[in-house]
Order: C-alpha cells, then structure tokens, then sequence
C-alpha cells in the first residue's frame, strides 16, 4: 500500500499529526482519502511498535470532531452559495445530485445523519457544512458529531490494530501463508462491513428519491 509505505519514513508525531490533518480536512468538506490513510497507520502501528494506537485514535477522533465542527461553521455562515462553489470546485463530490441525496438523508433522519454520515464516504464530507447550511441546532450537530467520530475513527483504529497484531503473531507460527490469510481475511471483513454500508445507504437514497427535495430542520 503506498500510503502505508510513505508513513513508515516519517516519524510517529507525523503521522498522528498527518492522520488528525486529513481527517479533519475531509471532515471539513475537502474531499480527501481520510480513511485510507486511517487504515494504513493504524496497520502500521500494528507492525511497529513506535506508533501508539491510542495516541493514533485519539488524533483521529480529534481530527474528526474538530473538522466536521469547523465545517458546520463555514456552512452556517457561507448557506447555499458555500455548497454552489463547492459543486463548481469538486463536481465529483459535490455535484447536484450529490447535494440533492445529502439533502434527503438530512430530511429523513436529521442527526442521525451526521452519525452514520461517518461511515458513508459520500455524506462523511458533506456532514458538516450541510448541518451548517440546513442550520441544524448546533447542540443536535454536536452530540452526533462527537459520537460519530469517537465510534467511527476509534472503531476503525480497534479492529484494524487488533486484526495487525493477530497477523503479526501467525507470522511465527504459520509462516508468510498464514501472515496472507490473515491480512485477506482483515481486508475482506473490512470491505464486507464498507459494501454493506454502501448497500444500505443506496437503498435509502432509492426510498427517499420519490420525497421532496425541500429541507427542514426543525429546532
């Protein structure tokens, strides 16, 4: 994995700074691979023991709560237009359409949406500055964004750490076959939980796709 190469030449105050960083920018709406690079330092703290996967959760819980806070902020106070110039600036990401499935999430299920937005990559970005747009009481936006980031980055860091050391210790035991098995079955897990989540999220949008497009945030 090149990212996880790249990381293993820096030191560990880098990479929690780096891991915080990109995670907080891609919560604050820039579209950035936050999880990838998530993923990749915590199998390389896994691996080596001179980055701390608590200190390594806790920068990526930070990054997460502070980003998606920051963005709430931006949206808040840049409305409709924030989200236009976005759609002009990442049409990939932030395309009508986009917006439109973001909007209808909001609609359906107000704060939980900023919740589970932390395990759909589409609304992970879009989390908080739509809050912010759609003027979500703040208090609301916080308590799901806090818990949203505690469960997302720190349960991402507990499985994939303790799915590294178990690979670590067949190593040992059943030789480089056993270290693939286990890395493909971690991999394939993790995969399984992100298509099922992508199922479930396209399933919603297919429900909410016959609903008005018009949002409402109620205070």
């Amino acid at each position: 994995m090149h990212i996880q190469e790249t990381l293993e030449t820096v030191p560990a105050v880098v990479v929690y700074l780096l891991v915080g960083g990109v995670i907080g920018l891609e919560s604050l709406g820039i579209p950035l691979p936050g999880e990838i690079v998530l993923v990749s330092a915590t199998l390389l703290a896994a691996s080596q023991d001179h980055i701390n996967p608590y200190i390594l959760g806790t920068c990526a819980v930070a990054g997460a709560i502070i980003g998606d806070s920051i963005g709430y902020m931006i949206g808040r106070k840049g409305g409709k237009p924030l989200l236009e110039w976005l759609g002009r600036k990442f049409p990939k990401h932030f395309g009508p359409h986009h917006i439109a499935t973001a909007e209808r999430s909001f609609q359906k299920w107000g704060m939980w949406a900023v919740f589970f937005g932390r395990f759909v990559a589409l609304l992970r970005i879009f989390a908080g500055p739509l809050a912010g747009v759609l003027k979500m009481p703040y208090w609301k936006f916080l308590i799901a964004n806090v818990l949203g980031g505690i469960v997302w980055a720190g349960g991402t860091v507990a499985l994939i750490y303790t799915v590294g050391k178990v690979a670590e210790e067949w190593i040992g035991k059943f030789s480089w076959v056993g270290l693939v098995l286990a890395v493909v079955i971690g991999v394939g897990s993790f995969v399984v939980m992100r298509i099922k989540a992508k199922k479930a999220q396209k399933q919603a949008e297919g429900q909410l796709a016959v609903q008005p497009e018009t949002v409402a945030v109620n205070d």
